[in-house]
This record gives C-alpha cells, structure tokens and sequence, in this order.
C-alpha cells in the first residue's frame, strides 16, 4: 500500500510503512475524505494523533497548515517511521512525539486543551471505546470546540455513553468507519 501526502506544502511526498503488521495505515481515499471535511478548519489548529502509526493522519495535518501536531504511539517502530516520515516532509519542526501507552497520556493534564484528536487504535480490542471513555474522564484535554475522530471496522461500532462528547456524525467508506464526536457545552452539562 502506498502512503502519500494529499494536500498542502508536502504534497505529493510518499510516506513510509510501518515495518510488519502491527498498525493498519488510513487507505488514502478515507483520509481525502476527512479532510474534505475538516480541511478548511485545520489551518492553525492543534491535532494528537494519538495511535499514529506512520504518522500519516498528523503529517497531512501539518502540510495542510496545523500549527502543533503531536504524535504518539508505544510502538518503537512506529515511532521511528514517524520520525523518519516528518524528516521526509520537512514537518518535524511543528510536531512533538510522545511514546507512552494513549490511556496514560489521556489521563495525564495536557498543555493546553486540542482543536483535534484522531484515535484509530488497533482492531478489536475495544481501544477506541475505552480511549473515549478516558478522554471523558479527563475532559482537560477539551474545549468548547473539539472533534474528536475515531477509526475503527464498521464491526467494532457500538454506542458509547459519554458525559463531554457527543457523537454528531458517522461516515463509511469500504471496511472504514468514520465517527466524529463533539464536546458538549458546559452549560449543557448543568442541565442534564
């Protein structure tokens, strides 16, 4: 499968693999089709790219004009393709890579609250459930207009109840689901 940047100043660019089956990159075709619907707010904005695999989510980002991306994945690597892939695009210097398990970084107070998460963790396990439920637990790392975007088989979907993200949209595309969640505004949290 050929990775490659669709959009912005590294256009063009062919990204990486991660070396063995351990991560399941975003087909190019779902990935223009996310940005078709976040692109035009991506400029300026912050991202995590929380299981980042090749990075490809975060690096398209950032060639569309994110201002801060930070990438993170426990697979050493993972890691090491990401840092080889921002190096190809010329990116690295707007992105930060973090190694640790996503649980634990959710759990921990970010720097600042983020315009965007993209969760895409490996298949069947139940990960993007729990993701999401930590990110509820921890709603730090929200603000009034955070989407968060999950990944994930059209199998595993189930309703989630969450209490500071709202699912507002799904898309399908082949064997790729598309969820997107939005926060809830605090003053509707009073009401409830």
């Amino acid at each position: 499968m050929s990775l490659r940047v669709i959009a912005g100043s590294a256009r063009g660019k062919r990204l990486k693999p991660v070396p063995g089956d351990t991560t399941r990159p975003i087909m190019d075709r779902v990935k223009e089709a996310l940005f078709s619907i976040i692109g035009p707010y991506i400029v300026g904005a912050t991202m995590l790219d929380l299981y980042a695999g090749t990075g490809s989510v975060g690096i398209e980002a950032l060639s569309r004009g994110a201002s801060r991306v930070t990438f993170n994945d426990l697979n050493r690597r993972a890691i090491a393709t990401i840092e080889e892939n921002l190096r190809i695009t010329r990116l690295a210097d707007r992105a930060r890579i973090t190694m640790l398990d996503a649980l634990t970084l959710l759990s921990r107070a970010p720097d600042a609250a983020i315009d965007y998460l993209f969760i895409a963790p490996p298949q069947y396990k139940n990960l993007w459930r729990m993701t999401l439920e930590t990110l509820d637990k921890y709603p730090a790392w929200l603000h009034e207009n955070t989407i968060v975007i999950v990944q994930i088989d059209p199998s595993e979907y189930e309703n989630v109840v969450l209490t500071h993200l709202s699912e507002y949209d799904r898309r399908r595309y082949g064997n790729t689901l598309l969820l997107f969640y939005e926060s809830v505004a605090e003053d509707s949290l009073t009401e409830r």
